[in-house]
């Protein structure tokens, strides 16, 4: 019943019109759909927060990302622009407005032929593509949410705002609170800079580069010039990040040592260090979370409500 009302009816509309624009820009692009697997032996990014199975007596789990076989697919298959959609799995018992141990994925990875800046321009364009998209395909649909549920339409730049994490950081210091330039941004300091952001550059939408290595999965490059940075960047929506992303490493060897300082085990992993024995073109890409994305769009106070059936560690029916 709760799915027949105009509020919702709109919100999982608005959800589809998503994934059509995320659709038509990357094919307009050049990109392939791949569709990755969801079982997977070892774990997805060497967490430990993953739902683990018996596969016919070996163990496996739910994928966390398609991360490994786009990577595969774009740097070491010869397609070079892949896109995969599809659910997501996060066993962590995260009992908050903004988690879901199910979302939807959308993830994307591309060859990169000078810098990956370019990367980070493509998502930029991509996420201008859909907000537009959204404010003239769905006048209605926003409406009706609006009645239910008051939003203020999201504020975006062209191009998109891009900060280091170093100057995320400084004006987080000019605020008063207390980040150090090496350390992960807690989920109150990262609502606190979209609020400074929002005030300074007239803009909800934004994303930072450069974030340490420390906080980053192993496969994610090393920055050439600060061995303590990374390659990598983060996108926000009214102080929220909605994707992470990195230029990834491509050499095989690095692989295997980066892997083993996140404990690791290399013979879990083995056949995507090989795909990139044989070449593999230099890369990057990132993953969106859909679900979060509407969630914020519209200002909606609860992630469930952008889930058709949501999956929480209290709620695995109907």
């Amino acid at each position: 019943l709760d799915l027949r009302t105009p509020a919702n009816q709109s919100i999982f509309r608005i959800e589809s019109m998503v994934g059509l624009l995320f659709r038509e820009f990357l094919l307009k692009n050049g990109f392939v759909e791949l569709h990755a697997p969801k079982l997977i032996g070892g774990s997805s990014e060497g967490g430990s927060d993953v739902f683990t199975l018996d596969y016919f007596g070996e163990p496996a789990c739910l994928a966390m990302s398609p991360q490994l076989h786009k990577q595969m697919a774009a740097a070491c298959s010869g397609f070079e622009r892949v896109f995969t959609t599809g659910p997501v799995f996060r066993a962590e018992n995260s009992n908050t407005r903004r988690h879901l141990c199910e979302f939807t994925g959308f993830d994307l990875e591309m060859a990169i032929h000078e810098h990956y800046d370019e990367v980070m321009d493509l998502f930029s364009d991509l996420f201008i593509y859909i907000f537009d998209g959204i404010n003239e395909r769905c006048k209605s649909e926003l409406e009706r949410v609006r009645e239910q549920h008051p939003f203020e339409d999201l504020k975006y730049l062209r191009p998109t705002l891009k900060l280091t994490y170093a100057e995320g950081c400084a004006l987080l210091r000019e605020a008063g609170v207390d980040q150090d330039d090496l350390d992960d941004l807690s989920t109150e300091n990262e609502k606190k800079l979209g609020d400074i952001v929002s005030k300074k550059y007239g803009t909800d939408f934004f994303f930072m580069d450069k974030y340490p290595l420390s906080v980053r999965p192993f496969y994610t490059m090393p920055c050439p010039h600060n061995p303590k940075l990374s390659n990598s960047y983060d996108f926000f929506i009214r102080g929220q990040e909605i994707l992470s992303g990195a230029q990834r490493v491509h050499d095989p060897d690095l692989i295997e040592e980066r892997a083993k300082t996140f404990d690791i085990d290399v013979a879990t992993i083995q056949d995507y260090v090989n795909s990139f024995r044989n070449g593999a073109l230099p890369h990057g890409g990132g993953g969106i979370g859909l679900e979060r994305v509407i969630m914020l769009f519209l200002g909606l106070p609860n992630i469930r409500k952008t889930s058709w059936f949501p999956r929480d560690p209290k709620r695995i029916s109907p």
